[in-house]
């Protein structure tokens, strides 16, 4: 059988046979298509929609790259008969001129090593040296590379960065005797030329923008005593740009100040371009943001939905029942995860499953765990009763035995599960926005999603749900509802025409009001209004049948783009609408990096130049996570989102530490005055 043949096997499981679905032992991420396309993932070679292992180890990668990069052997085909005078002739003739050797060296632009299939191979005796001389010759390349790594101290998971293997194939186009760029050039003009790179795809984005429209992300942060920072950047649906960020110590808390610096930003990135400007919920921001949209009435500000459903998620957990078992749950983690032989034996049960979720915000990583827990109850009540355990040292330890006694206490099920029942809807929700992809048009179906299914959980029983119906809609009517929110979700062809999703008041006056901000001319308002009742009754060319199928396979702004066309005001609308965020939370900046751009003292040419640096150094980063994703945008089925399965900030890498040590041997004639 080719699974007992193929090594990939080791590293991944057969989940369904018949659609040759596998699993990969260390993400767990499950692709169609059998351990070819999961080849591909383990090597963290992107092909097609398969997405690179983040957490493959780096022999197992290594080892299959070095599968796929290895000819398959082909059939000897059967020598036609040959006169034996004339192959008597050919042998001669090749023995005497000792052979035929046209540049082996190089067969096409890559200069493969490969000898051509016009002149003989090698003899049997003679290809083990040449493979161990290649071989050689790799190792001694994999050495040097691993020594700049160690002796620079850089991290090793700068070898997961897309423009690594760019680098070395680059360097290998150019062939033997290439020069490496030098200090001064690094710091110099390739930097500049860099920064060009980066500004020519700026003014491509501002082009689409026109289209698409954007938002503008304000990221703030402080160190909780004297300093301060904000960061702008830029976000449409096929990439994001970092702008600046700002020192805004003292000012945190100026309304004024804050509406000045987002006017600035908004007017930098172009008004007609700005749909929505997404910031921190506190009250200077949120003053801010009321006050811009007082003065730019075409304009939306919302505060980051990550950040409020997160503190539904908390407002919850301040229950007392809720409360209680999440920290049970929590004991329950810490005391696995702290000790190494226990964790491994909690893995080797669970199937490689993990209870800790670090990288996603507390709250939710609470809830998680819980949900992880409650998933493996069978699991880890099954591990504390094994053999394996009994005989260990640690099984007769009181803290061990209070898990244990924990593990076995049905109270303690019971809340588990009903806090995971409440949760899940709004855990969804957070699923949906931790990303920087549109997620405009399910915002307000989530949260009616999330209460219709507490309500069901208590069967309709008011003094169980509305307790928690009160806080969603404490956080939702208060900080989070928008009419954009409203618009999106009348827009959203999946939403719109579900005849089990109720359009209610609220969403109609919500899409009511949008529409007469963002149709600034009297022309555009006239219409819109005779275009609406076309979307509303699915005329013409919306009530094809590719246009209802395409209600649900399509991403909504996809949608109106493929079948708006015969209502073109409208249309644009929808798709500006429907091609933005609701949050900013995806973006996970290094803070230290800002600070040290902030805190130095610095003439005015070295500050130039770190400006650059962070500039490139942020905006390359960020390339990274859209190239992650392939720019694409996907329709969201709310009842098929997995919140166990990989989330975008778990997969996606925060932006490394900014080195501006070479900053201090700036030449003089470049340093300037202070």
């Amino acid at each position: 059988m080719v699974r007992g043949r193929d090594a990939c096997w080791e590293h991944c499981v057969l989940v369904d046979a018949t659609r040759q679905k596998v699993r990969c032992n260390y993400c767990h991420r499950e692709f169609s298509g059998g351990v070819y396309r999961m080849k591909f993932h383990l090597a963290q070679i992107k092909n097609k929609d398969i997405v690179p292992c983040a957490e493959v180890p780096d022999d197992v990668r290594d080892h299959i790259q070095s599968i796929l990069n290895t000819p398959k052997k082909q059939k000897t085909p059967k020598k036609p008969k040959m006169d034996k005078t004339v192959a008597n002739g050919q042998q001669n003739s090749s023995s005497a001129s000792g052979g035929l050797h046209p540049n082996h060296g190089s067969s096409g632009q890559h200069g493969s090593t490969c000898p051509s299939l016009l002149f003989p191979h090698p003899s049997p005796s003679e290809q083990p040296a040449t493979d161990d001389a290649q071989k050689q010759k790799l190792d001694d390349a994999d050495k040097k590379i691993a020594v700049f790594f160690f002796h620079n101290s850089i991290p090793f998971s700068a070898a997961k960065s897309m423009y690594y293997q760019e680098m070395v194939d680059a360097i290998a186009e150019c062939g033997v005797g290439y020069k490496a760029p030098s200090y001064e050039k690094l710091r110099s003009s390739l930097l500049e030329k860099v920064k060009g790179d980066i500004h020519d795809c700026y003014k491509k984005y501002r082009e689409e923008w026109k289209e698409t429209g954007c938002t503008v992300l304000c990221n703030s942060w402080s160190d909780g005593r004297t300093k301060s920072f904000v960061i702008f950047s830029v976000t449409y649906p096929k990439g994001t740009l970092f702008l600046k960020s700002v020192d805004v110590s003292g000012h945190e808390d100026d309304a004024s100040y804050l509406f000045e610096l987002l006017e600035s930003v908004v007017l930098e990135v172009g008004l007609e371009n700005v749909i929505q400007v997404i910031t921190d919920s506190t009250a200077s921001y949120v003053c801010a943001g009321r006050h811009l949209m007082a003065k730019y009435s075409s304009l939306f500000w919302s505060p980051c939905a990550s950040y409020c459903i997160d503190k539904m998620l908390e407002d919850i957990s301040k229950q007392e029942w809720v409360g209680i078992v999440l920290e049970e749950a929590k004991s329950i983690a810490r005391y696995i995860y702290s000790h190494a032989w226990i964790l491994n034996m909690m893995r080797k049960i669970t199937g490689g499953r993990e209870l800790m979720r670090p990288r996603i915000t507390r709250f939710v990583d609470n809830y998680l765990t819980l949900r992880s827990i409650v998933i493996q109850e069978d699991n880890l009540k099954h591990m504390f009763s094994h053999s394996e355990w009994l005989s260990s040292i640690y099984s007769r330890r009181s803290d061990a035995q209070a898990i244990k006694s924990l593990l076995y206490l049905e109270r303690f099920w019971k809340s588990a599960r009903e806090a995971v029942s409440v949760s899940e809807s709004l855990v969804k929700i957070l699923r949906i926005v931790d990303g920087d992809m549109p997620a405009m048009g399910y915002m307000y179906e989530g949260i009616e999603r999330a209460k219709g299914a507490i309500k069901a959980y208590y069967k309709g029983i008011e003094e169980k749900y509305m307790p928690i119906w009160d806080i969603i809609d404490r956080r939702w009517n208060m900080q989070l509802h928008s009419p954009l929110h409203a618009a999106a979700a009348f827009l959203n062809p999946s939403i719109f025409y579900n005849p089990n999703f109720k359009i209610d008041l609220r969403m109609r006056n919500g899409f009511q009001e949008a529409m007469l901000k963002m149709a600034t001319m009297d022309k555009d308002k006239i219409e819109i209004t005779k275009e609406h009742p076309v979307y509303i009754n699915a005329q013409g060319a919306l009530g094809t049948d590719f246009a209802i199928m395409g209600r649900t396979l399509n991403a909504p702004g996809d949608w109106w783009a493929s079948y708006g066309y015969e209502i073109p005001t409208l249309q644009r609308v929808a798709i500006r609408i429907l091609s933005q965020p609701c949050s900013f939370h995806w973006c996970r900046w290094n803070w230290s990096t800002f600070e040290t751009v902030h805190t130095k003292k610095r003439n005015k040419v070295e500050m130039e130049k770190l400006n650059d640096l962070v500039f490139v150094h942020c905006n390359l980063w960020l390339q990274t996570i859209c190239q992650g994703r392939d720019g694409k945008c996907k329709p969201i089925i709310f009842d098929e989102i997995d919140v166990s399965s990989e989330w975008p900030t778990e997969s996606e890498p925060s932006v490394p530490l900014l080195d501006d040590s070479w900053l201090d041997n700036l030449p003089l004639e470049c340093r300037g005055s202070p």
